[in-house]
């Protein structure tokens, strides 16, 4: 069966730092998608044309370092900008590449990101007024240095049409799968999951992020609450009790708690017992009403449907993935007779 036109083309960004281990693996899970949807369809011809594109700086244009297809014509149809092994705040915002990535979304290109290169493709201006994802841990940094991005980490991948997104530094599995799913339809990328053992789109981040409260944030009476909220038990903590701690007036500290932490007092409080029950469900094997009881909720239900809504899991699905205190199997008895033979 003869192509009727060129594949459509990925394009791996490789910028300084980027995750070579990424770039490999995506290349790959690509390829056999590609071979997957050939066979299945009784295709030689290639479905998908895959490249690595760099910046040269002494050229002042971008050139394909590698290239599936290397005859074929024409601008990529998706660039992904991949993970990167440097702090969020050191990745580098090279100009050129920036300008490179900028028009091509103007003239059509899908621009997509994994992890920290959410940051490099946040540089374009392209995320202005849109939602976008990081790893949980870099969210706070991403909507301090871009304002006009609205942060949403509890998505492991937002497609949003013209511009993806993906979380965690091993995202890029899943936004392979969503690339094959765009570009070779569903059964592709089911076939392409099994080939690789790997889950299909649609987890999100929340069962694997940690609450981690902001405290640099400059407003001592505020720090001090949450140091003391730290240090005791939160049943029965009131709004009143953490306003008289910070020597505020129940209104004014409310406002400027919000401000300074990004949570309502009562929420903040939410996420610290749900954040203790989740190491005593990694580190103990309590029943989950006894945890429960010991976090401050006692009404059992409610504390399930709490835990579920922050952190995407039932507490006993939470304990079968994470538990480090798994029952050993029952060692064998001294007695037992010798198996024959």
């Amino acid at each position: 069966m003869a192509r009727a036109s060129s594949p459509p083309e990925i394009g791996l960004v490789l910028y300084p730092g980027v995750q070579r281990a990424s770039v490999d693996g995506l290349t790959d899970l690509l390829t056999i998608a590609d071979r997957n949807a050939r066979q299945r369809l009784g295709q030689t011809a290639p479905l998908l044309r895959i490249s690595h594109l760099a910046y040269d700086d002494a050229q002042g244009h971008i050139v394909r370092v590698f290239d599936s297809l290397p005859a074929e014509d024409g601008d990529p149809t998706i660039l992904v900008l991949l993970p990167s092994l440097e702090k969020p705040a050191e990745t580098p915002e090279a100009g050129g590449l920036v300008d490179y990535l900028k028009s091509r979304h103007q003239d059509g290109t899908v621009l997509a990101s994994v992890c920290a290169g959410t940051f490099l493709l946040a540089a374009t201006g392209v995320l202005a007024g849109r939602v976008a994802t990081t790893h949980w841990s870099y969210a706070e940094a991403l909507a301090e240095r871009f304002a006009d991005i609205r942060v949403d980490t509890d998505k492991l991948i937002i497609d949003d049409g013209d511009i993806i997104t993906a979380g965690g530094m091993m995202a890029w599995t899943d936004m392979g799968l969503t690339l094959i799913e765009r570009l070779l339809g569903p059964a592709t990328m089911i076939e392409t999951a099994r080939s690789f053992i790997i889950d299909p789109p649609g987890r999100d981040q929340r069962a694997y992020s940690v609450f981690l409260p902001r405290l640099r944030h400059g407003d001592a009476a505020i720090l001090k609450v949450q140091h003391w909220l730290q240090r005791i038990d939160l049943p029965d903590v009131t709004v009143a009790a953490m306003a008289q701690q910070a020597r505020l007036e129940p209104r004014t500290f409310q406002r400027r708690f919000q401000r300074a932490t990004g949570f309502a007092p009562l929420a903040y409080c939410q996420n610290l017992r749900i954040g203790r029950a989740r190491v005593m469900l990694e580190s103990t094997t309590l029943p989950i009403d006894q945890i429960a009881w010991q976090c401050g909720y006692k009404d059992p239900k409610s504390f399930r449907k709490v835990f579920a809504k922050i952190a995407g899991l039932s507490p006993g699905q939470y304990r079968q993935r994470f538990s480090a205190a798994r029952q050993e199997p029952a060692p064998r008895q001294r007695n037992a007779p010798a198996h024959a033979g």
